[in-house]
């Protein structure tokens, strides 16, 4: 019965899937390192941990993945601990990547337009979802891409 509605739930999602695996402990090894960087900027305000994530946001989000800094160290990390390869679609992990670029640049904008109460909330943001991926193993990537196709496509079909 459990194993149904989870099924039910996995088939009303709409993912993105490109078919190229990747290693999920990696990935939340990542997201973990990510969550210490945001916190870094929530505790003392510098704006260069922003700056090196959006960096690596960038190069992931754009599959040059072999010169992201926190995908290096999170691969020595996993191979470190011993932990089994746990491969999943990438596609999801790059459409979280792109989300969080634009998070990034927003907390900056905000920050340089002296918004430092929404520069924060939008960080919060960021914290939650990755410490959703680094300690459940959850990404909103896969809600969010669907969020936007239904409305996308609920838009078009009204007109």
């Amino acid at each position: 019965m459990e194993s149904e509605i989870q099924y039910k739930k996995q088939s009303q999602l709409d993912c993105p899937v490109d078919f190229i695996k990747v290693d999920e402990n990696r990935v939340r090894v990542v997201a973990f390192f990510v969550l210490l960087f945001v916190l870094f900027y929530l505790v003392n305000g510098n704006p260069l941990s922003v700056v090196l994530l959006l960096t690596d946001f960038l190069l992931r989000a754009f599959n040059f993945n072999a010169y992201s800094p926190l995908s290096f160290i999170s691969g020595a990390v996993v191979k470190q601990a011993g932990l089994k390869a746990k491969p999943v679609d990438r596609a999801s992990k790059r459409f979280a990547s792109f989300a969080g670029v634009f998070f990034l640049i927003a907390i900056l904008i905000t920050m340089l337009l002296q918004y430092p109460l929404a520069s924060k909330m939008l960080a919060v943001v960021m914290i939650v979802f990755a410490s959703l991926e680094s300690f459940a193993g959850f990404c909103a990537g896969c809600y969010v891409y669907t969020f936007i196709n239904r409305v996308k496509f609920g838009f078009q079909k009204n007109k």
